[in-house]
């Protein structure tokens, strides 16, 4: 009898894929079967999760914020996401744009009326409907959406950012333990790590679509009556949109993503900007200034706030709900941050991720929280509480009804709404699908789809079960493993800072001087460099008649000891590159390319530049190692300068390897190896690549 063999698509990783699969699939099974039970189910969890781990998650999420605050103003601020030479691959205007609308366009939306007024109305401490609960409701508000909250989705982007594009390893959340397990993270610890990761996600997201589709429902029948606001018209919607997501998804990054990210974020500035100009334009401006200031004053305090000395619900209900779903969230907006982010500087990052979003969430909150408590407390329209006590997700609708245009502002708020659902089922779909597939870039198009249309179920799966309890239940529970592993990341990542710092250093001692013993020829050679601008044919010749020759007879003479190198070269690109390889070591790269760059102004002033166009750019032989480009030119070098500058460079690293023992290596290809074709791959490189 022939047995059936069951053939996996070469880019699904099956340790991730079935569990992470399973789990979800019997959770969506289980709940439609019994959804009065398992509403139960997800009362009584979330109640044991508050009170037993409240603790446990302040404690993580002020660890969180310490940590990537710190980590920016040291000298590690200064570290490239990527080859020292790397330049950002899009403007900040559209990394914002991706990072907004990808993190949480939909949660202020939500929140950005309805928190503001419930607090008002139910503080957690003191009197309701007052001054003071004014004030309080718009710090708690400042808390639960402020540096928190970037802390969060900043460490998890920061470490895949840094692992991928630094180190070279998959950009998956495996890859942030590697300082500490090394290559185990290839093994089932590795594989467990990225499932908690994907269902964290999924339920993240799930959460995050199922409150976006119910305040959807609340704008269409506040447009129009005749649509219900019921779980099956919202389960329909999910299904609806869902369609379109995976429309997205197919469109890839650049055309679904960037492109509605870009419509995102420019209407919801536009909506911001009318309700700033005909709401209380100065009352928002200094509650804005006056709650920025309590916010700071009263952080540490708030931080470490749990409410011990009540037994009220409040916290697990809000702080631990929003902090938990952030967890949650964070693999997917941490994921996709570092995917956008290659290129800038670890202070940059964070700078970016904390500073600017922050601050406008801040505004964002001033201008519709503030508008809301305003018209309450000075224009007396207090029937707005009860309508936003009585359905959060129409408390924007009910806001826009005391502003002019009503109607138009609520239609283009619903098209919103709408476009952050898409933008945040399609490039979740995009992270689960790339952690699923053990951090692969590429992926077929089937498998993109699977997972859009995957959150799109799970959503509504839990809208079904109990509506927002649900929703709540499922980002807490699956945000608590979570948690363990970002607090395992941030020390991975500050052992590889610590070597990375320890390497740069032994480098520096080991050949203090650089190139101080070179021959005089060589210097004066260096100097008619300076001076003169040589064509690409002429670097052309001199790689391939010089360099080359020169990294031939060290990779000859290294093999002769024993030692393992080869050297490659790139014809079409005109690279020559020479590795030493160890076991279980880095490998050592010296690579010398052809670059080109544009005349500077001192250079040859009788040329007219109208007229000799060839002549505005000159060539270079510039030296590469494993970090980026080393700036110089060693054009003009003869080969025993050469092979004296090789071996300058392997002396450095041989320094590294000794006064470093016990530092675990680095299992990654060069930084740029996606430029290179096969022929320029090491042997390992093409296996990892295949």
């Amino acid at each position: 009898m022939r047995s059936l063999k069951i053939t996996w698509p070469s880019t699904v990783l099956v340790p991730v894929f079935i569990p992470a699969v399973v789990v979800i699939f019997l959770m969506i099974v289980g709940t439609l079967s019994n959804p009065e039970l398992a509403g139960q189910v997800f009362s009584q969890t979330l109640s044991y999760i508050t009170v037993s781990f409240g603790w446990f998650y302040m404690l993580s999420v002020a660890i969180f914020l310490v940590f990537i605050v710190s980590i920016a103003f040291t000298s590690w601020g200064n570290i490239k996401l990527g080859p020292d030479h790397a330049v950002p691959e899009y403007s900040f205007p559209a990394w914002f744009a991706m990072l907004f609308s990808a993190g949480y366009g939909i949660a202020l939306l939500f929140f950005g009326v309805a928190e503001p007024v419930l607090h008002y109305a139910s503080p957690p401490e003191g009197a309701a409907e007052t001054v003071d609960a004014a004030k309080q409701a718009m710090q708690i508000a400042f808390f639960h959406w402020g540096f928190h909250i970037w802390a969060i989705y900043g460490l998890v982007g920061l470490t895949l950012a840094y692992f991928a594009f630094r180190h070279g390893l998959p950009l998956s959340m495996r890859s942030t333990l590697y300082p500490l397990i090394g290559e185990k993270i290839h093994g089932p610890m590795g594989h467990t790590v990225d499932t908690f990761a994907i269902l964290g996600t999924t339920f993240g997201i799930a959460t995050t679509l199922g409150l976006s589709v119910s305040q959807i429902n609340a704008g269409m029948n506040y447009l129009w009556p005749s649509i219900p606001v019921s779980t099956s018209t919202q389960v329909i919607t999910i299904a609806v949109i869902t369609a379109l997501a995976i429309m997205s998804v197919v469109a890839g990054m650049d055309k679904g993503i960037k492109r509605l990210s870009l419509i995102n974020i420019a209407l919801a500035i536009s909506i911001m900007a009318f309700v700033f100009i005909v709401g209380p334009t100065i009352f928002i401006l200094e509650t804005f200034l006056e709650n920025t200031g309590s916010y700071l004053s009263g952080i540490v305090e708030r931080t470490f706030s749990l409410q011990a000395y009540t037994s009220s619900d409040w916290i697990g209900n809000w702080t631990l709900f929003i902090f938990g779903w952030t967890i949650a969230w964070a693999p997917f907006v941490g994921l996709f941050i570092a995917k956008i982010s290659r290129g800038r500087t670890i202070r940059q990052f964070v700078l970016g991720v904390m500073l600017v979003p922050t601050i406008f969430t801040f505004l964002w909150f001033s201008v519709f929280g503030d508008t809301a408590l305003h018209l309450i407390m000075v224009e007396g329209y207090t029937n707005l509480i009860d309508q936003v006590q009585a359905d959060h997700a129409i408390a924007l609708f009910q806001l826009f009804e005391l502003l002019p245009f009503s109607s138009i502002v609520s239609f283009l708020a619903v098209f919103l709404i709408i476009t952050f659902f898409i933008t945040s089922a399609d490039s979740g779909a995009l992270v689960i699908d790339s952690l699923a597939s053990g951090g692969a870039l590429n992926t077929p198009v089937w498998q993109r789809v699977f997972w859009a249309a995957l959150l799109g179920v799970v959503a509504s799966v839990l809208l079904i079960a109990g509506g927002l309890s649900a929703l709540q239940t499922a980002s807490i529970v699956s945000a608590l493993p979570f948690a363990v592993i970002m607090l395992i990341a941030a020390f991975g990542m500050w052992r590889a800072l610590n070597i990375e710092t320890h390497r740069d250093m032994s480098l520096q001692n080991a050949m203090q001087g650089g190139r101080a013993h070179q021959s005089t020829k060589v210097w004066k050679q260096r100097l008619a460099n300076l001076v003169d601008f040589p064509s690409r044919d002429q670097v052309e010749k001199f790689i391939m008649a010089t360099v080359l020759p020169s990294m031939k007879q060290v990779e000859k003479e290294l093999q002769s000891q024993d030692w393992p190198a080869q050297v490659f070269v790139d014809e079409e690109q005109h690279r020559v590159r020479i590795e030493v390889f160890k076991a279980d070591q880095i490998e050592f790269i010296y690579e010398v390319r052809l670059r080109n760059y544009t005349l500077p102004g001192y250079a040859y002033p009788e040329i007219n530049r109208a007229d000799e166009a060839e002549e505005t750019h000159y060539y270079r032989a510039e030296v590469f190692l494993r970090r980026g480009s080393q700036s110089y030119d060693v054009y003009g070098y003869e080969q025993a300068d050469l092979i004296s500058d090789i071996l300058d460079h392997f002396e450095r690293y041989l320094q590294f390897l000794h006064t470093s023992p016990g530092i675990l290596p680095w299992n990654n290809q060069h930084l740029e190896e996606d430029e290179l074709p096969p022929q320029m791959l090491s042997d390992s490189a093409q296996d990892q690549q295949k």
